[in-house]
């Protein structure tokens, strides 16, 4: 895990061992605010230990910004703390997560004691507002890359934890195309200082803007060559002929994981266009 001060006061924690996906923590006078866990126990506990040994800083609150188990699934070594999330994002570990839990620890030992933990405070629409130390922390319902996604934004530090509606490539998949594109205008609108991921490296505020309009015309750029290929008539296999490259993004970041999400967000929009005929 690499561990990254944003500011005084915010921590980014990024894995090394699954996707680079990030954790952050927020520290306030009576008590840190963690944004999402990592995928396997041993990195969450070692933020565990970095904040609640090594700074003194109990743990008040966990914030769940959606289901997926790379950013959930570390939730139970908090115990004393309240987890909050959307309310679909409950529903989702509950029945999803559940599942998905069952099957991945049939698959990694190392996953043995984790379980799921279901938020005990729940946002249905709109912001919610955590005021706690001196800080005002707002979670915004921001679907897209899921439909339970919240963003947490840190307003004394102008700082957004994005989760994965901004990651090296948009991923939609388990999402919305069009609420993604509305989510990442929403966040084009605010004044940041930062951006933290869902994976991937902090993106700064001069390189803000230039970040989400490459989003924004590569999700216009992958819609319009499904489009392309759905008012042909051509199969799904037609697909692979759409390189990430030629959409704008690189198969570089995520040791090559990227063009696995790009091909798994043009089988969305391949599936839901046809259903829409």
């Amino acid at each position: 895990m690499v561990r990254e001060r944003i500011a005084d006061d915010i921590y980014v924690f990024t894995s090394r061992l699954y996707a680079q996906v990030t954790a952050g923590a927020i520290l306030t006078k009576e008590g840190a605010v963690l944004v999402d866990t990592l995928y396997f126990p041993e990195e969450t506990k070692a933020i565990k230990q970095f904040l609640e040994e090594r700074l003194k800083m109990p743990v008040r609150y966990v914030i769940n910004t959606h289901y997926h188990a790379d950013h959930s699934q570390g939730t139970y070594l908090f115990p004393q703390a309240q987890v909050v999330s959307h309310t679909l994002c409950r529903e989702l570990l509950h029945t999803v997560g559940r599942a998905g839990l069952a099957q991945a620890k049939q698959d990694a030992t190392e996953l043995a004691e984790v379980e799921i933990v279901l938020p005990d405070l729940v946002l249905d629409e709109g912001v919610l507002q955590l005021h706690l130390g001196g800080k005002t922390i707002e979670l915004r319902h921001m679907p897209g890359h899921s439909p339970d996604l919240l963003s947490v934004y840190v307003t004394n530090n102008q700082v957004l934890f994005a989760s994965d509606n901004l990651m090296p490539v948009p991923t939609i998949f388990d999402g919305s195309h069009d609420d993604l594109v509305h989510s990442l205008e929403e966040i084009l609108a605010l004044e940041l200082e930062a951006i933290v991921q869902g994976h991937g490296e902090v993106v700064l505020r001069g390189e803000i803007a230039g970040v989400i309009h490459s989003d924004l015309s590569y999700l216009q750029n992958i819609h319009t060559a499904v489009t392309r290929i759905v008012n042909n008539g051509n199969s799904a296999e037609s697909l692979k002929k759409i390189d990430i490259e030629s959409c704008g993004k690189s198969r570089v970041p995520l040791n090559g994981l990227v063009s696995d999400l790009h091909y798994a967000n043009l089988h969305k929009l391949y599936a839901e266009m046809n259903d829409n005929r």
